[in-house]
């Protein structure tokens, strides 16, 4: 997309997410008063004045380096200011300059990147009015422009500010193109590998990975591009049981619930499991979300380099397991992978390709029509409440994304159909047409003139 890039910048709880936020329009970032709640990069497009820049959230560069978390956050936060055109160096008028915020203004000042000041929480007058204190004035940086990310007060302001800056060093904001990019999210239990996974496609270390659980908090947004296709994968927090999930507290609780928005919001969802440990709960809870969720699916097995003693027939063998143990999702393709040695990852783009092509599948009358016919051939219509089963009557297709279909009965309801029979036309489309790794919905509807 070749987008303008601008990083919001400065340590902990002083309102970057909240101004992320406000700027993109839409809750992406999660926020809470709890330090450290951003850890990895967060990217998202704001358009103002009908032209697009990307915004990058960062962490707090504020951290304490003896936590290898914090390190890591510190890091990714490193790695957006290095990328990005303009920085946003954001402060808390209301708490006043921290010692830390001399340093971090000297070494913005020192980096050669244009920096913007932003004064954030001037939900008042008085606070609007401090930013010309002497201790708002950082050498070498402009003086601060004052808004409040809550209120929504000043941000018009700000953003003139910022397409005018970029404009100023030769990057200037872009005409809205329509993103095309397939959007992959990526889900599992915690430890899976969903971050290593990530940062062996893209190529970078640009999700942070930790053998401690729940080191994502929240979904994160990379647009990439791979032989002239563009894909957004969507790193997310590790799901685990929802007991456990209670009892951690609520931030964890909105992780999770935005991975289920992000799911239904995704092309394709990658699921990946563990070689090295048996699918459990957690993965049969996800397997049966994803099935009503009308994204596509991949089941990805990680760390299969791990597993010993493997033979010609093991990974048929573990196919036929993974059947077994998500009977939901038997019909998404499962692909092996060592996303620490980069094992058949690059593999995955052309399996994400295939099954997002399928859920876009549309299929002729006529192909329905035949299809239907033999169908019955095969197995009669079954009997679900009723005296008799129903006459089908037509199969059409409504919608894409996924195969949507409307099976026309001619019955006064609809459960004389048995669901057994809906599934098996479920199955037989697979097969005639090709639709692994797509979810299928086939609603029943009653015929318009039904039999008095």
């Amino acid at each position: 997309m070749n987008l303008p890039t601008v990083a919001l910048v400065g340590r902990t709880n002083v309102g970057k997410s909240t101004l992320f936020n406000r700027l993109l329009e839409k809750q992406k970032a999660l926020i809470s008063d709890v330090a450290g709640t951003t850890r990895d990069r967060n990217e998202g497009d704001c358009l103002w004045r009908g032209q697009i820049i990307r915004l990058i959230d960062t962490g707090g560069l504020d951290v304490n380096l003896a936590d290898v978390i914090e390190r890591d956050i510190q890091k990714q936060a490193e790695l957006a200011i290095d990328q990005a055109d303009l920085l946003l160096f954001v402060v808390d008028l209301k708490s006043g300059a921290m010692p830390q915020e001399q340093e971090l203004a000297k070494k913005f000042a020192a980096s050669g990147r244009p920096v913007i000041v932003v004064g954030n929480k001037a939900e008042k007058r008085i606070e609007q009015l401090s930013i010309h204190e002497k201790q708002w004035q950082f050498p070498g940086l402009p003086e601060p422009i004052a808004v409040s990310a809550t209120r929504g007060t000043g941000l018009g302001d700000l953003l003139d500010k910022i397409y005018e800056e970029l404009e100023t060093i030769g990057k200037p904001p872009v005409d809205p193109q329509e993103q095309v990019g397939t959007k992959v999210a990526v889900i599992g239990k915690p430890n899976v590998g969903k971050s290593t996974l990530l940062n062996a496609i893209i190529g970078e270390d640009r999700f942070i990975t930790s053998p401690i659980a729940h080191t994502t908090r929240e979904p994160n947004d990379t647009l990439i591009k791979h032989r002239d296709k563009q894909y957004i994968f969507i790193d997310t927090a590790g799901m685990r049981k929802k007991g456990k999930v209670r009892k951690s507290g609520g931030l964890e609780a909105a992780a999770v619930k935005r991975n289920e928005w992000v799911v239904r919001y995704a092309d394709v969802t990658v699921l990946v499991v563990d070689a090295t440990e048996p699918i459990g709960t957690q993965e049969k809870t996800l397997a049966g979300f994803l099935k009503n969720s009308g994204s596509a699916v991949i089941v990805v097995v990680n760390k299969w380099d791990l597993v010993e003693d493997k033979k010609t027939n093991t990974m048929n063998e573990y196919r036929d397991y993974v059947a077994a143990s998500l009977p939901f999702l038997k019909w998404a393709p499962v692909l092996f992978v060592s996303a620490l040695t980069k094992q058949r990852v690059k593999t995955l783009f052309d399996q994400i390709d295939a099954v997002a092509e399928r859920r876009s599948v549309e299929l002729t009358p006529n192909a329905l029509g035949e299809f239907l016919q033999k169908a019955q051939r095969k197995h009669k219509p079954s009997l679900g409440k009723g005296p008799r089963a129903p006459k089908l009557l037509g199969l059409k297709q409504v919608s894409t994304a996924p195969p949507t279909f409307d099976l026309v009965i001619k019955s006064r309801r609809a459960d004389t159909l048995h669901p057994s029979y809906v599934r098996f036309l479920e199955n037989r489309l697979r097969e005639e047409f090709g639709l692994m790794g797509t979810p299928i919905r086939i609603r029943i509807v009653l015929a318009r003139s039904v039999a008095k």
